[in-house]
């Protein structure tokens, strides 16, 4: 238990923890976003499960744009650099696209391949997700 407080201590003073808990925040705004796309998607357009993966690209769109703006501005304040142009933009979607793949297999083998309902992959990709690309956004996107 010490060696957990000792880190999280470690993570408060170096910025990462208000980073996480900043992300979380954004991220989960984004989430809401992204399930606002998403649900109605799945409900009345591509409404047969071995489909719902379709949805995850344009729900994907949206919430990552939101997301930029969100973790840019306000996730990453004062860590990093924010470099003029396309080229931190790119780099974000980038990482965003590995989060729609992630999130499109996990969609993919709870749905088309498990037979569950639409919503139950819904949690476990966006999970994932959140997990690699804030590693990837903290070190590649906003270093």
């Amino acid at each position: 238990m010490t060696a957990i407080l000792r880190q999280v201590e470690t993570l408060r003073a170096n910025g990462t923890l208000g980073q996480i808990v900043r992300f979380g925040i954004s991220g989960g705004l984004s989430t809401l976003i992204y399930l606002a796309v998403y649900f109605p998607l799945v409900w009345w357009v591509w409404t047969d499960l071995a489909h719902a993966v379709y949805a995850v690209p344009p729900s994907f769109v949206v919430a990552v744009t939101a997301g930029y703006f969100l973790h840019s501005k306000w996730s990453f304040k004062g860590h990093g650099t924010r470099e003029p142009g396309a080229t931190q933009k790119i780099k974000f979607v980038a990482v965003q696209g590995s989060g729609v793949a992630l999130n499109g297999l996990i969609t993919w083998l709870g749905t088309a391949v498990l037979g569950y309902p639409a919503w139950a992959p819904v949690l476990p990709a966006i999970g994932v997700a959140t997990v690699v690309t804030f590693i990837l956004n903290r070190y590649l996107v906003f270093k």
